[in-house]
């Protein structure tokens, strides 16, 4: 496929996606790596621009430089989105109370904290990317598991085995000290984060180095 085919797709897939106003992204493509800039209204629209793009066949990389520029009217300080932050996370029963904190300049909002499962940790993150005011976010947070996990690198080969968007004969896994590597390759984006997904489901990961290359 060529690059102004895969273009033309890419701006296809931010066009169908329902919510992102790709009015104001510009789409660039050389050597299968899609480069997005413009603006949009919401930090949100600047996730789901990015995941619409992951999903397109032939994306072998993207350089995400899209800004988030909210209306005068729908600005907020520092302070009330750091409040609404912490309202939300407190509010996720996944989310082990007073074990994030919350950190907010010019709207870029810095998680910290320690959890003991990597889910706890993406759901903190998850829970403040729709908040109004937000223009970007750091995850710091920490996951340090009380529990060892037993034949780690076991469990995860099974995860893989059982997902159904992952090809696992041609994922290869190693553990040490509760961090997993992974390297190979994949047929797409999607396979590349199911995988990533499959190894950090597993109890005891503390980190996933995701070395998959797609294509």
């Amino acid at each position: 496929m060529s690059d102004s085919e895969l273009r033309d797709k890419v701006q296809q897939a931010l066009a169908f996606e329902p919510s992102v106003d790709e009015a104001h992204i510009g789409v660039a493509v050389e050597n299968g790596i899609v480069t997005l800039t413009g603006h949009v209204g919401t930090f949100a629209q600047k996730l789901a621009a990015e995941e619409a793009v992951q999903r397109v066949k032939g994306v072998r990389g993207i350089a995400q430089e899209i800004e988030v520029r909210m209306a005068g009217d729908k600005e907020l300080a520092d302070d009330q989105i750091a409040a609404r932050a912490l309202s939300i996370i407190a509010w996720d029963s996944t989310i082990p109370g007073g074990k994030v904190q919350v950190a907010v300049h010019k709207g870029w909002v810095t998680l910290s904290g320690a959890v003991e499962w990597f889910f706890q940790r993406e759901a903190a993150e998850h829970a403040v990317h729709k908040l109004s005011g937000v223009t970007g976010v750091s995850n710091l947070i920490v996951v340090a598991p009380s529990v060892h996990a037993v034949d780690v690198k076991r469990k995860i080969e099974d995860a893989l085995l059982s997902s159904a968007l992952v090809e696992a004969k041609r994922v290869e896994v190693s553990v040490h000290d509760h961090k997993v590597v992974l390297t190979g390759r994949v047929n797409s984006w999607v396979e590349r984060g199911a995988a990533e997904r499959a190894a950090w489901a597993v109890p005891g990961v503390v980190e996933v180095q995701d070395r998959l290359v797609v294509g």
